[in-house]
């Protein structure tokens, strides 16, 4: 479909991002704190309750590639897009019982970062090190991403150039660095309210002029066994069966390992209010569920968009008028600016607490650590617009690919570290490098897609690139471990108390004051 400028459509997108920029900006008087800290700043102080910390999560995992990528996945590969569907629901049992442990500790001795926690659980600054650059090696093409979703709604309404996404950068990174997480914080109100308006909007709307959900699931049946590759509307083999549930599986143990993920944790004021988002973030996997349909929707609307990105565009161009075009397309756009705000300020944190001041300025003072964080808060997002300007898209699709695929290598660290310390610090370390090295090398060589073939004895079995790395990963570890304490090579000092991962006095505080705020 022709993009031709559309005068209407960008004065209605235009009013509604400067309102978001004004609530951006005023957001830093919301709950006031020094935001000459690093706590106050990149963490909000700890006291978001359930409604905040559910917008905020909600914000930071539900992106506006989310929004552009799983209709185009699934307008290509069908049943497969679909993946994104069953592991946002598996990740919520595991954000209900995990999760709180960690948000426990950190808030005894003030860790910012998923780095800070395995720093103190194993001594290992070594260790600490791996996690940082495997946070923010995955967070970077993220962000470039989200630039990515601006960018194609904007050239959707016949904005083309470099200028308008600039100019979007330069108001994300000014009211990140004045307000820090404060800013995407409201700003995901505004968001929320804007995307469920248009999901609900497009799903009635749309099924009723392609003739009901029946004509739109045929069409695609008839249209995708002629994809290339060719595509299905259900998987069919055993092959698509276990890729399917291996990366939904995969997936839901990453998602909450990504650093940005986590800045909503640690920002929460109890383990309650996680429990809570647990909970409540369903809706948006019914959301999600929603949004997914949109390209099969796109398939009976026999759209032929200019590349798989444009589907959700297109499809709000053929149907609605200039004045919802703008309001949709400013949903997706404001849907960019709160995940790459978190992004920043977690890949900021990551790289102040657990590069900078470990290893350059031991003893930074609190308030130079905050200034530090700002700085490279805005060199984070310059990298990623110049990454989004300089080289090709599909380069920052496979590095976020391959972003999953590593951020899964910190799980023996992080998450198992929650429950014991059995693991030797240079066994993780090790088994991170191997768990690495595997996932990428699966990757690469399927073209970057994210499930592998793998065959031994004559036996084949298909699954997520991730998972095969991460069960390397724990094989490793495992192993040294034994060879270490064989050894009698010394441990790293456990800073944390059993005592440190119990939130029973913060759920008593919190019966219902949660939901009140």
């Amino acid at each position: 479909m022709p993009h031709k400028f559309d005068p209407v459509a960008l004065a209605v997108f235009a009013v509604l991002f400067f309102f978001v920029t004004v609530v951006g900006f005023v957001s830093s008087r919301w709950r006031r704190g020094d935001l000459s800290l690093l706590s106050e700043w990149g963490l909000a102080g700890r006291r978001f309750g359930t409604w905040v910390t559910w917008f905020l999560v909600g914000g930071d995992i539900y992106t506006a590639y989310t929004f552009i990528a799983v209709p185009a996945l699934v307008f290509g590969a069908g049943s497969t897009g679909f993946f994104a569907v069953p592991y946002t629901i598996l990740v919520f049992p595991i954000l209900f019982f995990v999760f709180p442990r960690l948000w426990a500790v950190a808030r005894r001795h003030d860790y910012v970062t998923p780095a800070d926690f395995a720093r103190g659980r194993y001594g290992s600054g070594g260790l600490a090190l791996a996690i940082a650059f495997t946070g923010i090696l995955a967070t970077m093409p993220y962000i470039a991403l989200q630039l990515v979703g601006i960018q194609v709604v904007l050239a959707a309404m016949g904005i083309s150039g470099e200028i308008p996404l600039i100019v979007a950068f330069l108001i994300l990174a000014l009211y990140t660095i004045w307000s820090g997480l404060r800013a995407p914080a409201l700003v995901a109100v505004v968001k929320d309210i804007l995307i469920y308006t248009t999901v609900i909007v497009m799903v009635i709307y749309i099924p009723v002029q392609l003739g009901g959900f029946g004509h739109i699931f045929d069409a695609a049946a008839k249209a995708l066994p002629h994809n290339q590759p060719p595509a299905t509307l259900i998987p069919s083999s055993g092959a698509a069966f276990s890729g399917y549930s291996t990366l939904a599986l995969g997936s839901a143990f990453a998602l909450f390992l990504y650093p940005h993920a986590l800045t909503g944790v640690f920002s929460a004021k109890s383990g309650n209010s996680i429990r809570w988002n647990a909970t409540l973030l369903t809706t948006y996997s019914i959301a999600l569920a929603i949004i997914a349909l949109f390209g099969y929707m796109a398939i009976a609307a026999s759209l032929k968009p200019a590349s798989s990105s444009f589907t959700v565009p297109d499809l709000v161009l053929k149907f609605f008028p200039s004045w919802f075009t703008g309001f949709a397309f400013a949903a997706v756009g404001i849907g960019a600016l709160v995940p790459a705000a978190i992004m920043s300020i977690a890949a900021a944190n990551l790289f102040t607490r657990n590069v900078y001041k470990e290893y350059f300025r031991r003893n930074i003072s609190d308030r130079e650590e905050s200034t530090v964080a700002k700085i490279v808060s805005l060199i984070v997002k310059i990298g990623a617009l110049a990454f989004v300007i300089g080289l090709p898209t599909q380069y920052a699709i496979n590095l976020q690919l391959l972003g999953g695929v590593w951020i899964l290598q910190t799980l023996p660290a992080i998450m198992i570290g929650l429950y014991t310390r059995w693991f030797h610090r240079w066994a993780l370390i090790i088994g991170w490098l191997v768990g690495m090295v595997t996932g990428t090398y699966m990757a690469a060589s399927q073209a970057f897609s994210p499930v592998y073939p793998l065959s031994i004895g004559g036996l084949s079995f298909t699954a997520y690139a991730g998972m095969f790395a991460v069960i390397a990963n724990l094989i490793v570890s495992a192993g040294l471990t034994l060879v270490f304490n064989a050894l009698g090579d010394t441990r790293g000092e456990d800073e944390t108390t059993s005592a440190d991962y119990q939130d029973i006095e913060e759920q008593k505080a919190e019966p219902a004051g949660g939901l009140a705020r």
